[in-house]
C-alpha cells in the first residue's frame, strides 16, 4: 500500500514506522523542512520518540499543502495525525481524496465561536460538515505511541461506517506485533476516545491525593458509565464501550504513567497550576481542552456526568482537588446502573 501519514508528532511518527515495517511505502509528511531534516539524517524523532529508530524504508515530506494534497490523491489511504484542533483544516483540504482518510486524534473540537449556540463536535460530525463524500474513519484504542513504535504488542479498533475503510487500516496495520479490530460503530468508538482522556485527569488527581486503589477502582467504573451514558445519547452502541476503545481505552489512559492526561491529574494534586501541569508535558493533553465540551454536550443531551464536571471545575479553578472529590462523595445516593457516580 502506498499510505501518507500527516503529522509527525509521537502517535503519526509510530504509525508511519510500523506501516513501514509491514513493507508499506510510506511517507510521513512534517510542518517544515526543519522538521524533516533530522527524521531523513538521524532516522529518529528526537523531540517525541528520541529512543526509537525508524525504519530505512520510510520517507519523510514537508512538501507545501498543494503538493501533499496531489500526494494523497495518488495514496491507497491517509492518516491525519495532528491534534482535534487542526483536523478542521485538514479534512477541509482532502475532501476530494478518493482514498480512504483516517483521523488518529481524540476528543471534542472546541466550540466555534462564528456560529450562535454553538457546540464542539465529534470527529465524524467536522468531516460531515467540510467532506460529506470522504470515505473516512478513526484508528483508536488502548495505544502510548512509543509502545508502539518499539513492537510491543498492541490492539487497536479500526472504526468507520464504510468497509473499505475498516479493511484498509487492518491491510495497513495488521500483523505479529499490532493487532487491528474492526468496529462499524464509529460514534462510540469516538465518544470512548474523548471521554477517557477527561476520566484520566479525574484518576490522576485520585492518585496524586493518594485516595488508594479502592477510590481508583470507583472512579474508573463510575467514569465508564459517564462515558457509556453520553455515547448512547449521542446515537452510540453500549457494547462499544465495553471493548478495546471503552473500557481498554479507559483504563491504559487512567493507569498508565505515559498518559499526559494522568500526568496533568497528578500534578494538579500536587498544587501545581492548570499552566505549570501542561507546559511541562511539552505535548498535547486532549483532556484539558476537550473536557468543557465533553459536559456541554452532556447538558444539551440531559446526560449526568459529575465526575467530568468536577474535572472542568477544576480545570477552570471553581474548585481545589479536595473540593472537587468531596463534590462526588457527597452527592445523593443512587442505585448502581441509573445516576450513581
Amino acid at each position: 500500500m502506498n499510505i501518507i501519514v500527516i503529522g509527525a508528532g509521537a502517535w503519526g511518527t509510530a504509525l508511519a514506522a510500523r506501516a513501514a515495517l509491514q513493507a508499506h511505502q510510506v511517507t510521513l509528511w512534517a510542518r517544515n523542512a526543519q522538521q524533516v531534516h533530522p527524521l531523513q539524517q538521524v532516522r529518529q524523532n528526537q523531540r517525541y520518540l528520541p529512543d526509537v529508530r525508524l525504519p530505512d524504508a520510510l520517507a519523510f515530506s514537508a512538501a507545501d499543502w498543494p503538493e501533499l494534497v496531489k500526494l494523497s490523491v495518488q495514496a491507497d489511504l491517509v492518516l491525519v495525525a495532528t491534534p482535534m484542533s487542526a483536523l478542521r483544516s485538514m479534512l477541509t483540504g482532502l475532501r476530494d481524496c478518493s482514498a480512504p482518510v483516517v483521523w488518529l486524534c481524540k476528543g471534542f473540537e472546541a466550540p466555534r465561536t462564528d456560529a450562535r449556540d454553538a457546540v464542539g463536535l465529534l470527529a465524524h460530525e467536522i468531516q460531515t460538515q467540510v467532506a460529506p463524500h470522504l470515505q473516512a474513519g478513526l484508528l483508536s484504542g488502548p495505544s502510548f505511541a512509543l509502545e508502539v513504535a518499539l513492537g510491543q504488542p498492541t490492539a487497536l479498533v479500526a472504526a468507520s461506517a464504510h468497509a473499505p475503510v475498516r479493511q484498509a487500516l487492518v491491510h495497513a496495520f495488521h500483523g505479529a506485533h499490532l493487532r487491528v479490530y474492526a468496529n462499524d460503530d464509529l460514534v462510540g468508538v469516538e465518544v470512548g476516545g474523548a471521554v477517557k482522556n477527561v476520566l484520566a485527569i479525574a484518576t490522576g488527581l485520585c492518585d496524586g491525593l493518594q485516595l488508594g486503589l479502592n477510590a481508583r477502582a470507583a472512579l474508573i467504573t463510575r467514569g465508564l458509565a459517564e462515558m457509556t451514558r453520553l455515547g448512547l445519547a449521542l446515537g452510540a452502541r453500549a457494547e462499544t464501550f465495553m471493548g478495546l476503545s471503552g473500557l481498554g481505552d479507559l483504563v491504559l489512559t487512567a493507569t498508565g504513567d505515559l498518559s499526559r492526561n494522568r500526568q496533568v491529574g497528578l500534578a494538579l494534586a500536587k498544587g501545581l497550576t492548570l499552566a505549570q501541569a501542561t507546559g511541562a508535558l511539552g505535548h498535547v493533553a486532549e483532556g484539558v481542552y476537550s473536557a468543557h465540551t465533553v459536559v456541554q454536550r452532556a447538558d444539551r443531551l440531559g446526560v449526568d456526568m459529575p465526575i467530568a464536571s468536577a474535572v472542568v471545575a477544576l480545570l477552570q479553578g471553581q474548585m481545589s482537588p479536595a473540593e472537587a472529590v468531596a463534590s462526588l462523595m457527597e452527592r445523593e445516593p443512587a442505585a448502581e446502573g441509573h445516576a450513581l457516580a
